[in-house]
């Protein structure tokens, strides 16, 4: 206890540099002997009361040129090539100044201690620059022996001996801060397996189990392969989710900041990465013109979607960035975000989207030129149980901003829509297609242009499967699952809101815009991943417990409805949903009667209006079932 305290003590501490000097000066005088040594062939047949004589001058004249060029002060354990190229330059203007000296001695013959032969004076400062900058590099090792002793080696193995992995491979090995050891490679490739790069050997992955990290005793797997694709690392993952390990990733070498790699950015392997699609980046000038100095406003901007497209449209020159959620505690936490980044002209409005009142005044204020429309109810059981508030915010608040943006001759109106909106089986999905209907028809009787956005899932939004999942491991499980088939298509947050900017500066008016989502996600298969990424075992130390569909859910998503098909965009990812043509007469006829009848308080009454504008709305494990029924036999 006492001999580790002392350690720790010993290496908090940095070496004095007048202790440096003291060092660096003895090992100047020292060589300076050892010259002599060296000069007459390891004997001591040379006058020694000449070299008595001879060493005040070397001590003074390398004490000055230390001093000059500040040789002594760096920090031993950091010592680097920097620290290198100062001793040899401080070695260097000694040797020049002393070898001056005794030339202009050798003429005027005034100092009996500057009677030192020039080869002395070579040898000398050959020997001198070794021993500078090895004891250096000694003393560095020796500090980090000390620092191994007291702190736990971390022994990993790197999967991937391509340039990824040797780049960290030589990273961890340089960095002795993270007092790492590289034990092995792990790669794929049958030439490389069984050799040794560096030293170090390459192993077959397939032969790695819990025997093999245990006996090499492995800390950690860092899987280190230049932009792999999401398919293959969910392979890996999967593969080694299963050994007592700790797993992490080398983000792909586009995320490395100024396209340099640190440890830092190395990271615990998310089910973010494991989506089985490729992450999607929109890098168009076209959204510059789009958005600059322009007056742009986001209802449901406290929401997951409403607040990243704020954010995402703060990093345009906008002349002003209304911001409008009801949800007052959410709404300020994203003010303060933008205090606290400096950003500007942007206001924050606590107001409801079902206020026509306050939504006129907000208009009229600040009259704006792109209005993107994120509010809305979204979680499908609850739009089951409560029919009313369904209506009320996703069709009667879509409706009264939709007008608004005529009346005040807003440019665009880019209206988030969900692909529960795709032949619906809930009241929610039903709400949504309905609210699409609407802007359509406006979209052919005014100048403002209609767009609408149509995704699924997106990661880490407000309840939805991921942070379950994260939240019922946390408590150790088991995690619950409505149906053992159940897929769904998934994109990141700031992916999605890329696109629907993306849409919104495309957008010519009264399309409807599918991204492509990739393939759809099993959720059975998402949660045993999760287990595994956790360090956790399926289904040992966490079960998945099947509790039924709930009301309205869907086994799968659709991202079309029957009859639409798309074609392209300039944007790979992004299509145009053929739309169908709509009865605008009836379909508005409908939809005021639909916001009549809801106020009644009357759900039955409420969801036969919507069936009756959406025919394909077909309630699925829900109370209103029978109305499908009702409805045929009429």
């Amino acid at each position: 206890m006492i001999k580790n305290y002392l350690k720790k003590q010993l290496i908090k501490r940095n070496a004095p540099r007048w202790l440096i000097l003291v060092i660096d000066l003895n090992i100047v005088l020292y060589s300076f002997i050892l010259s002599y040594i060296i000069r007459f062939n390891f004997t001591f047949n040379f006058d020694s009361s000449q070299l008595i004589y001879q060493l005040p001058s070397v001590f003074i004249v390398f004490l000055l040129s230390f001093y000059i060029v500040g040789s002594y002060k760096g920090i031993i354990r950091h010592t680097g090539f920097q620290d290198a190229l100062n001793v040899i330059l401080a070695s260097f203007v000694a040797f020049v100044v002393l070898a001056g000296l005794v030339l202009i001695n050798r003429n005027f013959n005034v100092f009996e201690s500057l009677t030192i032969p020039i080869s002395i004076l070579t040898i000398h400062f050959l020997i001198s620059i070794i021993v500078l900058i090895s004891t250096r590099f000694l003393f560095k090792e020796f500090y980090y022996l000390l620092v191994s002793d007291i702190k736990k080696q971390k022994r990993v193995l790197i999967y991937g001996a391509g340039e990824a992995g040797l780049l960290t491979y030589s990273i961890l090995s340089s960095d002795k801060e993270i007092n790492a050891f590289v034990v092995g490679f792990l790669d794929d490739d049958s030439k490389k397996i069984g050799r040794k790069i560096n030293g170090i050997t390459v192993y077959k992955p397939k032969k790695v189990n819990n025997d093999f990290i245990e006996s090499k005793v492995i800390d950690e797997i860092i899987i280190a392969i230049r932009e792999i694709k999401s398919q293959r690392l969910l392979e890996i993952v999967v593969m080694l989710s299963k050994l007592s390990v700790k797993l992490t990733i080398v983000p792909p070498s586009r995320t490395w900041v100024d396209g340099n790699f640190s440890l830092k950015q190395i990271q615990i392997v998310n089910i973010e990465d494991l989506l089985g699609r490729d992450s999607i980046t929109v890098d168009n000038p076209v959204l510059k013109k789009e958005f600059n100095l322009k007056v742009v406003l986001v209802t449901g901007a406290a929401g997951s979607i409403g607040g990243e497209i704020s954010k995402q449209l703060s990093n345009y020159n906008n002349k002003h960035l209304v911001l409008i959620d009801q949800a007052e505690s959410d709404l300020y936490n994203l003010q303060q975000f933008f205090v606290n980044n400096g950003a500007k002209n942007i206001t924050s409005i606590v107001a409801d989207v079902r206020d026509n009142k306050r939504m006129n005044a907000i208009f009229e204020q600040y009259q704006p030129n792109i209005v993107f429309h994120a509010a809305a109810y979204k979680h499908v059981p609850f739009m089951e149980g409560n029919p009313y508030e369904a209506v009320n915010v996703n069709v009667q608040g879509t409706k009264r901003i939709a007008t608004l943006a005529v009346k005040y001759k807003v440019e665009k109106f880019v209206f988030i829509s969900t692909d529960k909106a795709v032949n619906p089986t809930n009241v929610m999905g039903a709400t949504k297609r309905i609210a699409e209907m609407y802007i359509n028809c406006l979209n052919e009787v005014s100048s403002t242009k209609f767009i609408t956005t149509r995704f699924g899932n997106v990661l880490g939004s407000n309840g939805s499967v991921i942070p379950l999942f994260k939240n019922q491991i946390e408590k150790g499980g088991p995690l619950t699952l409505t149906h053992k088939d159940i897929t769904r298509f998934f994109m990141t947050i700031p992916e999605a809101c890329q696109l629907v900017l993306e849409a919104g500066a495309m957008g010519k008016g009264g399309e409807i815009f599918v991204f492509d989502m990739g393939e759809s996600i099993k959720i059975y298969d998402l949660a045993k991943n999760m287990i595994h990424l956790s360090g956790l075992k399926y289904p040992d130390d966490i079960d998945i417990k099947i509790t039924g569909l709930r009301p309205g859910e869907k086994i799968y998503e659709e991202l079309l409805a029957d009859g639409e098909n798309t074609k392209p965009t300039y944007h790979e990812k992004i299509m145009i949903a053929n739309n169908q043509k709509l009865n605008q007469v009836f379909v508005k006829e409908e939809i005021i009667r639909l916001c009549k009848i809801n106020k009644e308080l009357d759900f039955n009454k409420t969801v036969l209006a919507m069936k009756a504008i959406v025919p394909e709305f077909v309630s699925n494990n829900s109370q209103f079932e029978d109305l499908d029924t009702a409805d045929k036999t009429k």
